[in-house]
């Protein structure tokens, strides 16, 4: 959604760090090119003035660190500055007293209530909480049967009767005590516009139930629209946060800038896909890093920590270094990083990653036809891939509806990686070494030290993750090589 935005604001940082120092003049030039960049995404006029404001006044102030240049001093007041426009600090949840805590979901017809109903539920699954999902957009046709198919996948109970909005909240908070339920989500209906019946309808609701939290659902797609519907829902609500969807659109973002400096409710929650999963705590100073081109490692790292198993991780690990790892690790630590998402987002978490290598699309397909291949091997193969044979090959590659040239290519990249991280990981560290003069060692062979301390040696050849053409091609297209990573692990 960003991407638009990150791309302009990487070529005025560019600019920056190349300058050194700034003068009054140049930070004008550079407050009007982010006005452009901001307006041009769609953010609200008012929100873009404040923000100019709030980083003018900053960096031609006093405010300069000894330690940074004024050009690296201006990155991190817009930095600084951005996150506070996105909300400043991550919602923190907190639960009621006396249970259960009653959160109540408001929105248009087609933001995605029913859908992030069902996702909210499962992150309250995921922290320990007994949700209980309320039905009560007894409007919309199928909408109750909607929301139990999706509570059917996250075995999450679904509270709905057909009388009227206000006793199926009632009547739920009632069946949540009785079950034991700590949190109960009351899913309500939506019109196509705000009118005075669905506000009317969701007050009744919000005083017979009197919710913990109130959020309002907002499609990201609705630009400067979106900032209207939370003003009006705001008015008759009282809203306690904002629910973000489709973050993973094509939408030029300025909801996600203009909603918390209009309204005064910060985004609560961010849904950044379909899947029940595609979905988390909102995090202004990670939204503003990635935007601004720094990365957001640790999306990433809790992304890694759901993925993998901890104890099997540092199982291949050991096996990698040995040089035992074997096409089974492989599959299964490749099936991992699949359910940290698609590639491409993967690589857009990591800092200092080039807009050439960030575009590039490497989708289920490349990966799927890498897992097509080692299924289509026997167990004796996949464990021993000097077994595979050109019969063998020719077998493999029928099987998984490729050519024995490809299946070639994969059993050689394979091969390399296991007998490079072999040598990394000791057989280029044990040799016998000798003391020497303080800080340095001596060989076996006489030499000096062949690396600097604390650094492994360089392998012979770059590091190639098996399968993944697509991005070496891209790569090698934009001219942009990074050292001692081959992703496409060609044999050129």
């Amino acid at each position: 959604m960003f991407e638009a935005l990150s791309d302009r604001f990487e070529g005025i940082f560019k600019r920056l760090r190349n300058s050194g120092s700034l003068t009054a003049d140049e930070v004008d030039e550079v407050l009007r090119e982010i006005r452009v960049a901001l307006l041009e995404a769609d953010v609200n006029v008012k929100v873009v003035r404040n923000l100019q404001n709030r980083i003018r006044e900053r960096s031609v102030g006093t405010e300069v660190h000894q330690a940074l240049t004024s050009a690296q001093q201006v990155i991190k007041i817009v930095n600084e500055e951005l996150t506070n426009t996105l909300g400043g600090e991550t919602i923190r949840i907190t639960y009621a007293s006396k249970p259960p805590t009653v959160v109540l979901m408001a929105g248009l017809q087609g933001s995605g209530k029913t859908t992030n109903s069902a996702k909210l539920a499962r992150w309250f699954k995921a922290q320990g909480r007994q949700p209980l999902l309320v039905g009560a957009d007894l409007q919309r046709p199928a909408a109750v049967e909607q929301l139990r198919v999706l509570a059917g996948q996250i075995d999450v109970p679904v509270y709905s009767e057909p009388t009227d909005p206000v006793a199926v909240a009632q009547g739920a908070v009632a069946e949540a005590r009785r079950l034991g339920r700590d949190v109960v989500i009351v899913d309500t209906a939506g019109r196509l516009a705000i009118d005075e019946e669905l506000m009317a309808q969701v007050r009744d609701i919000s005083a017979a139930v009197d919710p913990d939290y109130t959020f309002l659902v907002i499609d990201a797609m609705l630009g400067q629209d979106a900032v209207t519907v939370a003003e009006g829902f705001h008015a008759s609500l009282e809203l306690d946060g904002v629910i973000l969807t489709k973050l993973d659109g094509d939408a030029r973002g300025g909801a996600a800038l203009s909603v918390k400096e209009v309204v005064g409710r910060p985004i609560a929650f961010a849904s950044t896909g379909e899947k029940l999963d595609d979905f988390d705590l909102f995090h202004p100073d990670r939204l503003a890093g990635r935007i601004l081109g720094m990365g957001d490692m640790l999306s990433l790292i809790e992304k890694a920590e759901e993925a993998f198993d901890q104890e099997q991780s540092e199982i291949a690990a050991k096996r990698l270094m040995e040089g035992t790892f074997t096409f089974d690790d492989f599959l299964e630590q490749m099936n991992a990083i699949r359910k940290m998402g698609p590639l491409s987002n993967i690589i857009g978490m990591l800092p200092g990653i080039p807009k050439e290598v960030r575009d590039v699309q490497i989708g289920d397909k490349e990966v799927g036809r890498v897992e097509a291949i080692i299924r289509s091997m026997t167990n004796a193969e996949r464990a021993n891939p000097d077994l595979i044979d050109t019969s063998r090959r020719q077998r493999i590659a029928r099987g998984s509806g490729t050519n024995p040239t490809e299946v070639a290519q994969l059993i050689t990249q394979f091969k390399e990686m296991r007998k490079m991280m072999q040598q990394m990981g000791g057989g280029a560290m044990k040799r016998v070494k000798k003391k020497t003069k303080k800080g340095q060692k001596k060989s076996a062979k006489g030499g000096g030290r062949t690396t600097a301390k604390g650094t492994v040696p360089s392998p012979a050849r770059d590091f190639r993750m098996p399968g993944l053409d697509p991005l070496a091609d891209q790569l090698e297209k934009a001219g942009i090589d990074i050292p001692g990573l081959d992703l496409g692990g060609r044999n050129d």
